[in-house]
């Protein structure tokens, strides 16, 4: 049994389911009802037991005459689509009504046993989910190869179709295909359908030739079997990598739906929207929550607490240097007091002591002695105190108020 990824079963699932209910009529009531920006509708159609996810693009909704709302019983026609990413499958809604107003089989089986002991059936490459470029074996003058076209057309736009007109019924059906087949595989395609309307099981029967199905098998480009109706079944259907019931189913297959890729963008923008809504609540959250612990957070209490203490410190050390610089103040006033008493005090000293040098001036001043009749006597510069000290031929001076002489003794009276 082969391991598929998850991708891989939903395709296939959606395959599967898109291509057996291609044409849905259902009926119920609306729920879960919502009208996108871009126009598109998105609801659920339940009954009592079950409920069924719903779809209607824009340009179908607009064309309804009357606007679906929440309860309403509805009676839709539409197709049945998966939603890959999710596994989700959905009713693609075309219009909404309101509710109330013998031989050929045996060889067919020998040869599908013959096939499947080859391996025919085992080799399957996988269908490229964005073709660029696809090739279409089909009749030119078909319907077929309009009806692909045309449904081409709405789907997807960025793919290229090189179409190599092949005869599909009758003498030469078979080695036409098979050409083809090997023609196509040459031209660098990311896909080629094999493609014809319904028929009879003689009118497919090119299709069971065993040049066909060898065709198919040998191919290293992935081949889509696209041949009659959704009941017709061929061998190239079992050998081709990949069995549409339609040429229409095909392309809806192959191609991606422009709108489900818009339904995905719708999509896309409501989680991102809804995301971002729960991410900011958690940011919100975590902040609000910062905050508090912010609040209460010992640190930042101690760091307030060492504000509160610094603002005292100064009002404290403020306090103590004014009552240091009055002491100072005060300090200062106390020396200069005792040194202007000192001043005073010298002061007062020195002038008694100058009043003492005046006195004994006074008492040398020649004119003094003059005024008692006497003259100043010095010997040397000094005052003379006793005659009796002085010796003979000694040099004395004698002053006066009018002039100072000098006189040597030359004899001593006893």
């Amino acid at each position: 049994m082969q391991t598929l990824s998850i991708t891989d079963l939903n395709t296939q699932i959606k395959s599967l389911l898109e291509a057996t209910f291609v044409q849905v009529r259902v009926s119920g009531e609306v729920s879960n009802f919502t009208k996108h920006t871009s126009g598109h509708l998105y609801f659920t159609l339940k009954d009592k037991n079950s409920s069924l996810k719903c779809v209607m693009f824009r340009g179908n909704a607009a064309k309804l005459k009357f606007q679906i709302t929440e309860g309403m019983d509805l009676t839709l026609e539409g197709v049945i689509s998966v939603y890959v990413p999710r596994g989700d499958y959905q009713l693609n809604c075309l219009d909404a009504i309101p509710k109330g107003i013998g031989a050929l089989l045996l060889a067919y089986e020998q040869l599908k046993q013959e096939y499947e002991k080859k391996g025919y059936f085992t080799k399957q490459k996988p269908i490229p989910r964005f073709p660029k470029k696809v090739a279409l074996l089909t009749s030119s003058t078909g319907a077929v190869l309009h009806d692909m076209l045309s449904i081409a057309k709405k789907r997807w736009n960025l793919v290229r179709f090189v179409l190599l007109d092949t005869l599909v019924q009758g003498d030469g059906a078979k080695e036409s295909i098979a050409a083809n087949l090997k023609i196509a595989d040459t031209l660098g395609a990311d896909c080629i359908i094999l493609a014809r309307g319904g028929g009879s099981l003689e009118d497919l029967w090119a299709f069971n030739e065993p040049m066909v199905a060898e065709a198919i098998y040998q191919s290293n480009t992935p081949i889509i079997s696209a041949i009659g109706h959704e009941p017709d079944v061929v061998l190239s259907d079992f050998v081709a990598d990949l069995r549409a019931p339609t040429p229409s189913a095909a392309m809806e297959l192959l191609l991606p739906d422009e709108k489900e890729w818009l339904m995905r963008l719708d999509a896309l923008q409501i989680d991102l929207e809804k995301l971002l809504m729960r991410a900011l609540q958690a940011k919100s959250n975590a902040l609000k929550a910062f905050k508090e612990k912010l609040n209460y957070n010992p640190f930042f209490m101690k760091i307030t607490q060492f504000q509160a203490q610094c603002q005292q410190q100064e009002i404290f050390f403020t306090q103590k240097m004014e009552h240091k610089l009055a002491l100072s103040s005060f300090k200062l006033q106390v020396p200069q007091t005792q040194v202007h008493l000192k001043m005073e005090q010298k002061l007062a000293q020195l002038q008694a002591k100058l009043g003492i040098l005046k006195a004994q001036m006074e008492s040398k001043n020649p004119e003094n002695y003059q005024k008692e009749g006497y003259v100043c006597a010095l010997s040397e510069g000094k005052r003379i105190k006793k005659l009796a000290d002085l010796n003979l031929d000694s040099i004395i001076e004698l002053q006066d108020k009018s002039a100072t002489i000098k006189a040597q003794i030359k004899e001593m009276l006893k």
